[in-house]
């Protein structure tokens, strides 16, 4: 049995977004729903740079994600403390 490494990037990947969708800020916006779509509208690629740019994709993002999940991390942080000055209003 011989296994494709493109393959398996391409199960990890979904695999992180899929654990990254269940933390999504926004319930209506149906994230883990968007992102299986995504990759079943990308199943029949044969093409490796075709592949490539759709796991690029993907990776970006996952990349975008974690982003947004820092930046909701640090806003709460933000949140907890109190104004040092007034121009923070």
């Amino acid at each position: 049995m011989s296994t494709n490494p493109t393959r398996l990037r391409a199960l990890a990947l979904y695999k992180e977004l899929h654990r990254l969708g269940r933390d999504y800020p926004d319930p209506s916006y149906n994230f883990n729903g968007r992102m299986r779509k995504l990759f079943e509208k990308n199943r029949h690629l044969t093409d490796k740079d075709e592949i490539e740019k759709a796991l690029k994709l993907g990776e970006f993002i996952k990349n975008e994600t974690l982003a947004l999940y820092s930046l909701r991390k640090y806003r709460h942080l933000k949140r907890m403390y109190p104004p040092t000055s007034l121009t923070e209003l």
